[in-house]
């Protein structure tokens, strides 16, 4: 499953937002229903994780840490008990609650940016700080892609 995009959407008083037609295609090809949203956690944004892609990270990230080292515990403790189950209604839209519409900084203007397996909710003014300009990203990509393997 690949979400490919950059989708301007608004969202309502209550905090919906209609999911892309583009995206929720994808998560009907691939049967999934559940979605996990969460605050990225690098980035001011917040990321729509199909359950799935939620699943696998978490079991990778399970294997990584020990549950019987305190702050690694704590560390996945943070990771999982920060993220919601959302739905679509039958209208396509989801509700993002009030504590991540202000981590991520969301009034109303909103971006869907499709990231491989995920797809990111961004407030317009917070993404363009993410980009590189058109250079960066063709000397980034020359490097990467003219590596050895």
């Amino acid at each position: 499953m690949r979400f490919l995009g950059n989708i301007e959407a608004k969202t309502d008083a209550k905090g919906r937002a209609f999911l892309p037609a583009v995206f929720r295609k994808v998560l009907q090809a691939s049967g999934e229903e559940r979605l996990m949203l969460r605050q990225h956690v690098h980035e001011k944004c917040l990321v729509i994780y199909p359950e799935s892609v939620w699943n696998e990270r978490t079991d990778m990230l399970r294997k990584q840490l020990s549950m019987w080292n305190k702050a690694q515990e704590a560390l996945f403790r943070q990771f999982t008990s920060q993220a919601e189950e959302v739905t679509l209604d039958g209208n396509g839209r989801l509700l993002i609650s009030k504590r991540l519409l202000q981590a991520a900084g969301i009034d109303q203007a909103i971006r869907f940016i499709g990231n491989d397996n995920t797809i990111e909710i961004w407030a317009e003014g917070n993404l363009e700080q993410t980009f590189l300009s058109d250079e960066e990203f063709s000397n980034e990509l020359e490097k990467i892609m003219t590596m050895p393997f």
